[in-house]
């Protein structure tokens, strides 16, 4: 069954996303393409709309100038949001709908509804539908090869390969060192019952010598996804012939990584790591057009347990992009034992299922302590827990005093080598929901 289309053209910033979500929370399904995206390609869509979305800043002249100018001849409403299209449009002779606040929910759904003849009938059970038909007719009786994290993303992609092609799929935990605590086996042990193939590789070593010494944080994630691509050759050649490389990339981690014209914010080890010369027929990312919570939604859709669906967010660097500068075992396990006791106050305190994301970061800043009466000079761990629908914007939470204190207390007291806790209270943008 086929479903309306809306195509939205990014002209830069990332207000595309919010209204990628604007659309999709309304039933319509919709696709973000480049400005400069042909019009035969656009056409070839079929679309019911076109949005044109623009961050701040854009000029009509510069916005407008890289768009193919017979867009505007294509029979079927247009909305511009900040983008200065008019110009161009009224040289075409075509009437665009502008607004200047993607927020307004009211606009959207008289431009889908009234404007456009949307139904709001697309689901992720369409989705779920479309992509095993696709994923099957692709890989055909080819072997595929995934990059099994136990992560949401990855957990995700695995069902729905495995609803799709079955024991063709291999699945690779590669143990990186950068797991939170007792995190790798609970991974196997998840994927115990699956008829899938499941294989662990103990590649911490591997890891940490490549990373040793190095501090800055673009430069670790790039180090770690080309070695994450170098561990899974290897692991290839092991297991036989391999046709597809599978990976869980997300949508905000294409625009983060500055895909389409738009600036870096942070590489992803799953898009600005890859290397050129990949030994695999070719790399399929069937979630990469889904936000965090459709992914969520796509996997509660495929049965997938609801301890995989709802597990918290994690990297894919993992700690190495939470504990800030160089890297050593040392540091990893001070983290890890700060980590382990926020989480566990958080879902002591029943805030697990309402807070998005929280997490401890090991800083890099020292600073003078007192322990039974004794100067200490030690670590200061930050904590970090955000609402978000999206992780494109969110808020920090508002946990109560007393839980933080009881959390500062014990990592104070439990943790050697900290004698100062923080909590973060930065909401992105500015900042990243991610310190590194």
């Amino acid at each position: 069954m086929s479903h309306q289309t809306i195509v939205i053209l990014d002209l830069g910033g990332q207000n595309n996303q919010l209204a990628a979500r604007r659309v999709r929370d309304l039933g319509v399904y919709c696709e973000v393409k480049p400005f400069n995206t042909p019009a035969e390609e656009i056409k070839s869509l079929n679309p019911a709309g076109i949005i044109f979305t623009g961050g701040s800043g854009k000029t009509a002249d510069n916005t407008a100038s890289g768009i193919d100018k017979n867009i505007f001849s294509i029979p079927v409403p247009m909305l511009d949001i900040n983008c200065g299209c008019d110009p161009a449009a009224k040289t075409s002779g075509k009437e665009i709908k502008k607004i200047t606040d993607e927020n307004d929910i009211g606009i959207f759904k008289s431009f889908l509804f009234n404007d456009c003849g949307c139904t709001g009938d697309w689901t992720m059970n369409d989705f779920a539908r479309q992509n095993i038909a696709e994923i099957r007719k692709k890989v055909g009786d080819g072997r595929v090869l995934l990059a099994l994290s136990g992560g949401v993303d990855s957990s995700v992609l695995a069902a729905l390969l495995a609803k799709a092609v079955g024991r063709q799929l291999t699945c690779i935990f590669v143990d990186h060192g950068f797991m939170r605590k007792n995190e790798g086996d609970e991974v196997q042990k998840a994927f115990a019952g699956w008829d899938i193939n499941f294989c662990r590789v103990d590649a911490r070593e591997r890891f940490m010598s490549r990373l040793k010494g190095v501090t800055e944080p673009e430069e670790k994630r790039k180090i770690i996804g080309e070695e994450f691509i170098r561990v899974f050759e290897t692991e290839a050649k092991k297991i036989g012939a391999v046709d597809f490389f599978a990976q869980g990339t997300i949508y905000p981690d294409i625009i983060e990584s500055g895909t389409n014209g738009s600036g870096v914010v942070k590489s992803h080890h799953n898009v600005g790591g890859l290397p050129d010369c990949v030994d695999f027929k070719e790399i399929i990312e069937p979630l990469k057009l889904l936000f965090k919570d459709e992914v969520r939604k796509l996997g509660t859709e495929l049965g997938l347990s609801e301890i995989l669906v709802n597990r918290q967010p994690f990297p894919g660097p993992g700690l190495a992009v939470r504990c800030i500068g160089g890297l050593t075992e040392e540091k990893l396990d001070i983290l890890r034992e700060a980590d382990y006791i926020f989480r566990s106050e958080i879902a002591n305190a029943g805030l697990d299922r309402t807070i998005n994301q929280y997490f401890a970061v090991l800083t890099g800043m020292r600073s003078v302590g007192v322990n039974d009466g004794v100067r200490t000079y030690d670590y200061t761990v930050a904590l970090r827990a955000v609402h978000t629908t999206d992780f494109m914007t969110a808020e920090f939470a508002k946990i109560p005093y007393d839980i933080l204190e009881k959390t500062a207390v014990r990592i104070s007291n439990e943790v050697k080598n900290v004698n100062r806790v923080v909590y973060d209270i930065t909401s992105k943008p500015p900042a990243t929901i991610e310190w590194e």
